[in-house]
């Protein structure tokens, strides 16, 4: 926890444990490698939460790793350690992540890194961020992004698509509506 907040009890604690949970040491690793061979800045990879947390709480490595992906996008970099100016880096990087086609859904909070409160969200925008390293000819992590599969059919074919009846329609052979009742019956 950082040291300018109160630890939290009750449901506040539960909740932060189950998010805490979802955090994963290797995928964390992962990243920070992943920007470390991105921006050849000498930096721990270990995955753990509290190493992941120091590495990037202030946004300055999240920044250079978007100017290494391409050069001069991000102009101002917040070299200071007041917290605003921390959290402007942040917000920084997370503007430009979703102009890189990080889905919305795939970033993550301001506070949930500055304030260490969902890690988990960090790594998971930055594995959607690796995915798109390779757009900037730079090196990628995780699954490859699948590419667009356009299909073409024909005049003739979309006419004969129309005279299949799928069985996803299922069948309605022998259906009758005998036997069903819904409730108490009405008596006359």
């Amino acid at each position: 926890m950082s040291t300018n907040r109160a630890a939290k009890s009750g449901f506040a604690a539960e909740a932060q444990r189950k998010i805490n949970s979802k955090y994963s040491d290797e995928l964390a690793a992962e990243c920070l490698e992943w920007i470390k061979e991105v921006t050849g800045e000498p930096i721990n990879t270990s995955g753990d939460m509290d190493n992941f947390y120091e590495v990037l709480k202030d946004g300055v490595m999240l920044l250079k790793l978007i100017n290494s992906l391409e050069p001069g996008k991000v102009k101002k970099v917040n070299e200071s350690k007041m917290a605003f100016k921390c959290m402007e880096n942040i917000s920084a990087f997370l503007e430009v992540a979703k102009a890189f086609g990080v889905p919305v859904q795939e970033t993550f909070q301001t506070v949930d890194l500055w304030e260490r409160q969902n890690l988990n969200s960090v790594v998971i925008c930055l594995q959607s961020l690796g995915r798109k390293a390779q757009n900037f000819g730079k090196p990628s992590i995780g699954p490859k992004e699948a590419e667009k599969n356009v299909r073409n059919f024909s005049d003739e074919q979309l006419k004969a698509g129309q005279n299949v009846i799928s069985l996803q329609y299922g069948s309605n052979k022998g259906a009758t509506q005998s036997g069903i009742n819904f409730g108490n019956t009405r008596h006359m």
